[in-house]
């Protein structure tokens, strides 16, 4: 019975000691924040600043991940979907043609987004999220905004719980609209090993700004997801966001 304590002991305190290296990671880049990396079946878990881990935050672009599903769902835009232009200039120069899916993803464009958002409706929305326990259910009122400034929160261990039932298939979506999301979900692959990955930047007036890194890595080493959340001052630490974490993953032998 005793060395059975131990033992349970043992790894309660590996689940949920903060983790040295990433603290490193963090001191390193002088930079707030948060890092999250756990296994699939959960046994093991790695995190730094486990308040932050838990604290609920705009989704920003993350939302693009169930953002996709639902706008799949619905119907509002297909795998071959051309997403015309509407001739209006804005900052990002890849945002200012017509999108694919695909391109619409990968390059978070925002109009794109809003334009399905506009087609699918708060109603909706809000149906959808409870279904999905996605973060703290919430919308608000502007659907076109309650992912960026609004009223929808998550917290990186609910973003990874997310991101366990999709690599699980284990949400109300066709099977068919998971794995064209898993696909252009792919961020980087190697010999080994393949991240399906979504940045996010949330810039509310008035508010804390930070950035997301969240996806799961497939490798030899197995299934691993991390959520990166990080208070971003500048846009010149954006790539933070990306380069910690996957420093993260080679430290701890996750990727070579």
């Amino acid at each position: 019975m005793f060395l059975k304590v131990i033992l349970m002991l043992g790894l309660f305190c590996s689940l949920y000691a903060e983790d040295a290296m990433m603290a490193k990671l963090f001191d390193d880049e002088n930079i707030t924040g948060t890092m999250l990396i756990e296994s699939l079946d959960g046994t093991k878990r790695y995190v730094y600043n486990d308040e932050r881990a838990n604290m609920p935050l705009l989704p920003a672009s993350t939302f693009k991940i169930p953002n996709t599903l639902i706008a799949l769902q619905e119907g509002v835009v297909t795998a071959d979907s051309i997403i015309v232009w509407d001739k209006v200039e804005r900052s990002v120069r890849a945002w200012n043609q017509d999108q694919s899916l695909k391109s619409a993803f990968k390059s978070s464009c925002v109009w794109c987004y809003q334009s399905f958002a506009r087609k699918i409706g708060l109603e909706k929305y809000n149906e959808y999220l409870k279904k999905l326990h996605y973060g703290n259910e919430t919308t608000g009122h502007n659907v076109e905004r309650f992912w960026l400034d609004g009223d929808l929160r998550i917290s990186a261990y609910e973003q990874i719980a997310f991101l366990k039932k999709l690599y699980n298939n284990d949400l109300p979506f066709q099977q068919d609209h998971m794995d064209l999301l898993k696909s252009i979900m792919i961020d980087e692959q190697g010999e080994n090993y393949i991240i399906r990955a979504k940045t996010g930047w949330a810039v509310p007036k008035d508010a804390e700004h930070h950035g997301w890194y969240v996806g799961y890595v497939e490798s030899s080493k197995g299934v691993y997801f991390f959520a990166t959340n990080l208070i971003i001052e500048s846009a010149d630490e954006l790539p933070l966001r990306k380069l910690m974490t996957i420093q993260a993953l080679k430290n701890k032998g996750i990727m070579e």
